[in-house]
């Protein structure tokens, strides 16, 4: 289970910067929301990435 955790974490960390990037994008804060989203797309790859490593 401890192999797990920290891909655990970096996709739990993924969701809430996704949802930062909605709501930053409902307040019309385009390029902010961008960038939130692309770095939670990094921290969810990074997850995936250490489980099937």
């Amino acid at each position: 289970m401890n192999e797990y955790l920290g891909p655990i974490l970096l996709m739990a960390i993924a969701g809430i910067l996704l949802g930062g990037a909605q709501s930053l994008r409902k307040h019309e804060k385009y390029a902010a929301s961008l960038i939130c989203a692309v770095i939670a797309l990094a921290a969810f790859g990074g997850g995936i990435y250490l489980i099937y490593r």
